[in-house]
């Protein structure tokens, strides 16, 4: 990872521009091109360096639901559980903690019956309970990972 990398994980963690080509626009602001830009997002995307390149929404103002989840996978299954939870285009932001229950992720589903029914799912496709977390109350940290 070079400098120019380094500055498009940073700077565009926020304030992606909204227009016609924001591609173009977010280039111009890294002093780099719209191609170029692109080039490398896939690159990062492709070997691994990033897992995602896109907007976050809130699902629930969009008729969807948000749920953090965890479950209790075997160590020695963890990365076979992670690949299986991971292919549900449902999931995002999944981590391994330190902790009896060491895999949590967040769900998003287009309605509040899809969450279930993706978490019956998951539960289905790994054998292990899933523990839905829903939401009481709403902070907003504005988390920004400087690389």
């Amino acid at each position: 990872m070079d400098n120019l990398d380094r500055r498009i994980i940073n700077e565009l963690q926020v304030d992606f521009p909204v227009c016609e080509r924001p591609f173009k626009a977010a280039a111009e602001r890294l002093g780099t091109t719209e191609s170029e830009l692109i080039t490398r997002l896939r690159c990062m995307l492709d070997d691994g360096l990033l897992t995602r390149f896109g907007p976050l929404f809130h699902a629930e103002r969009m008729g969807g639901a948000l749920s953090l989840c965890a479950m209790q996978v075997p160590v020695e299954h963890f990365d076979q559980v992670a690949a299986q939870v991971n292919a549900f285009p449902e999931v995002a932001h999944n981590y391994q903690r330190d902790h009896e229950m060491n895999m949590w992720f967040v769900l998003a589903t287009e309605t509040p019956e899809g969450l279930e029914a993706t978490i019956r799912e998951i539960e289905s496709e790994t054998g292990l309970p899933v523990f839905n977390l829903p939401k009481q109350e709403e902070f907003f940290v504005n988390l920004h990972f400087q690389v």
